[in-house]
């Protein structure tokens, strides 16, 4: 599925949306950007968790890392990282290509307030080396993400 399954997700929702890959990987934040030409937080990554027993996304501004003490505070629970494998089963797409499109069944999505600090972000869609650009509100309604504060 994977980058596929990213742009049948863009053909059926938000046509005008076009996945972009690179020749180079774009796998990391600050690799991401520089193939982009964005600023590292306009990278919105996609971190795969569990909370209790539910397994989530939450999407965040490139450089911010979690607080686990907020992130505790909203899901009750504390967060739980996948394991790759993990990742790839419930998600299609590989660590560094995680996306909260393409999905192969629905996950819940949570977009960290950092996001909004841009016109437009540019996630990953579905492989190491492809992403799309949007705007953080549109990427929220397209996926049906609840706006949380959530990061440091």
């Amino acid at each position: 599925m994977t980058i596929e399954s990213v742009r049948a997700f863009f053909t059926e929702k938000l046509p005008e949306v076009t996945v972009i890959e690179t020749e180079a990987s774009s796998a990391t934040v600050a690799l991401a950007a520089e193939a982009h030409g964005v600023e590292p937080d306009q990278i919105a990554k996609t971190i795969c968790l569990k909370a209790d027993d539910t397994i989530l996304l939450v999407v965040t501004a490139g450089t911010k890392r979690l607080d686990n003490r907020k992130f505790r505070d909203h899901f009750g629970a504390k967060p739980r990282m996948l394991g790759p494998e993990d990742v790839v089963a419930v998600t299609s797409h590989p660590i560094g290509g995680v996306c909260p499109f393409g999905l192969p069944s629905p996950l819940p999505v949570f977009c960290d307030i950092s996001l909004k600090n841009y016109d437009e972000v540019v996630p990953a869609a579905g492989a190491t080396n492809a992403a799309v650009r949007i705007s953080p509100g549109a990427m929220a309604e397209l996926t049906g993400a609840e706006w949380v504060d959530v990061c440091q």
